[in-house]
């Protein structure tokens, strides 16, 4: 093979031309320059020397046009001076996150290498600088593997979620100045111990509060989304009760504990609910990668936030107009970031989306589209909800009558399903022999019979006289009767290919997320 010459021009055009093309050879010159050194060394040692039928694929060349290749590749820099002029064989390659390296052992010429002689060969150029910079970022902020070691919904989560703290992070600066304002840091007449009691008092009610509502830890697994976010609106309604100590400063202590009560129980529902979330993106048994990588990405965002508002407070803005605009954004990248977790198992809320859906469509929603579906504001203490699962007998029926009549219906069940017109909500007993299915059961059963009720009060309030009085609308025992027979037909046929449909789409049911009552029927007393 022939030297390869690179000649100058003195056009600088022609200077770019020639370091294109050049850098074009560069591969193909370090590939070359390995493998004829490795053919040199097999030629001069005489102990390695085959017959031409069993002798290894190299292409023999001359010492002349090795010298010739090797001058041209310390010319372009593509060798390092310590492995010219020396007998290198390649040992094996690597590759790390996309880049490749060669390693080689230098022969001592009688068939044996080198003692320590490994050297590493890298097979791409070096990275620009502003890509060594991006790569080391994502070691902070990126899982290991990323962006196969977790789920999709990951990157729009932490987009939302790095937003969500950005806000807080700006709005903490706001409230912060005014609370120091407010207790009297900033006034020369302040008594230093008097601010330190009433500072004390008030992280003191905080914790308070925050232990007061961890009781509500089962409703942290059952309503995750919902609860997540109303720790996110009582976090602004810290903020808000904070920044309302400068209006009233005589009123700053009873404010002041009031505010931190509703941020550290935000506090206690954002720890509680942030390890069940990044558990839905790991794919692997990389938990711990996910939260510390998800944290760092908080932890970032909140600092340019803190950053930022201390810049825009040095220009005095008006408290309620920044106030206002860092809230909204806040409640708003709140509200995205629990829509964006895709959860692949069924609460209540998404529950009632997946059979709904089945009920109208014959078909259970994918895991995105029911996620999507879920009534993040059915917060869990509210008492609107049309289903109660597991409630008290005395809860469920006021009429003996009314018992009697549809018990027969659920003799071989381990529940049993009714409404009450006078609350008007469907109720799901449960007996003391219920296990697990037949708790998914008995709530699948409420909602088909939920479903009969409200397409015969569709039905009855058609015509515009009972449309006026569709409020006083009430079914009939009779008709309450008929709508459990029914509902219980349905059951039967529909509750087998409803689990396996939804077993199709990834849902995995649990009988504990649907939080049911502990109340139960005892069958013999």
């Amino acid at each position: 093979m022939a030297p390869i010459k690179i000649k100058q021009s003195p056009n600088p055009t022609a200077q770019t031309l020639t370091s294109t093309a050049s850098s074009q050879e560069a591969r193909l010159l370090v590939r070359e320059t390995l493998r004829i050194s490795a053919n040199l060394a097999s030629a001069s040692s005489p102990a390695m020397s085959q017959p031409p039928s069993t002798s290894p694929s190299y292409s023999i060349v001359s010492p002349e046009q090795s010298v010739s290749l090797i001058d041209n590749s310390r010319r372009l820099g593509l060798v390092e001076e310590e492995f010219i002029d020396s007998s290198l064989r390649l040992i094996c390659c690597e590759e790390i996150d996309g880049r490749k390296w060669k390693y080689v052992a230098e022969n001592d010429g009688f068939g044996r290498y080198k003692k320590n002689s490994i050297r590493a060969v890298s097979l791409q150029t070096p990275q620009a600088p502003v890509e060594e910079i991006m790569s080391f970022i994502r070691t902070y902020v990126v899982p290991e593997g990323f962006p196969d070691s977790v789920t999709p919904s990951y990157v729009p989560y932490m987009t939302w979620r790095a937003l969500k703290h950005f806000f807080g992070g700006a709005m903490g600066v706001f409230t912060t100045k005014t609370l120091l304002s407010s207790v009297g840091v900033s006034k020369s007449k302040a008594i230093p111990g008097a601010v330190a009691i009433n500072w004390i008092l008030k992280d003191g009610a905080g914790r308070v509060g925050k232990m007061l509502f961890a009781r509500q830890g089962k409703k942290f697994d059952c309503d995750l989304k919902q609860l997540r976010f109303a720790g996110d609106l009582l976090m602004e309604l810290g903020a808000g009760v904070e920044l309302a100590t400068a209006a009233v400063p005589h009123l700053f202590l009873p404010l002041a504990c009031a505010a931190n009560v509703a941020k550290n129980v935000a506090a206690v529902t954002s720890t509680s609910t942030r390890t069940p979330i990044y558990k839905a993106f790991a794919k692997g048994e990389n938990i711990g990668d996910v939260t510390a990588k998800g944290e760092c990405v908080s932890n970032l965002a909140d600092l340019l936030g803190t950053g930022l508002s201390i810049m825009i407070a040095k220009r005095n803005p008006s408290l309620v107009t920044t106030f206002a605009l860092l809230s909204c954004g806040y409640v708003f990248s709140s509200y995205q970031e629990v829509k964006s977790v895709v959860l692949h198992t069924l609460n209540r809320a998404r529950f009632s989306v997946a059979v709904d859906s089945f009920l109208k469509t014959g078909k259970v929603p994918s895991l995105q589209e029911g996620n999507m579906k879920e009534n993040i504001f059915s917060f869990p203490w509210l008492k609107e909800r049309p289903i109660v699962l597991g409630p008290r007998f005395k809860d469920a029926f006021q009429d003996p009558s009314a018992y009697l009549a549809i018990k027969p219906l659920f003799e071989q069940e381990r529940y049993i399903v009714t409404y009450n017109p006078l609350k008007d909500k469907v109720y799901a007993l449960l007996k003391d022999q219920a296990k697990s299915d037949d708790i998914l059961k008995a709530a699948f059963h409420a909602r088909v019979l939920l479903h009969f009720i409200n397409s015969s009060n569709n039905i009855h309030s058609s015509s515009w006289k009972q449309q006026a009085y569709r409020s006083n609308y009430i079914p009939s025992a009779n008709d309450i009767e008929a709508h459990i027979t029914d509902s219980c037909k349905m059951v039967s046929t529909l509750y087998g290919p409803f689990k396996s449909k939804a077993a199709e789409q990834g849902w995995r049911m649990s009988d504990s997320l649907l939080n049911p009552g502990r109340a139960r029927i005892v069958v013999a007393c």
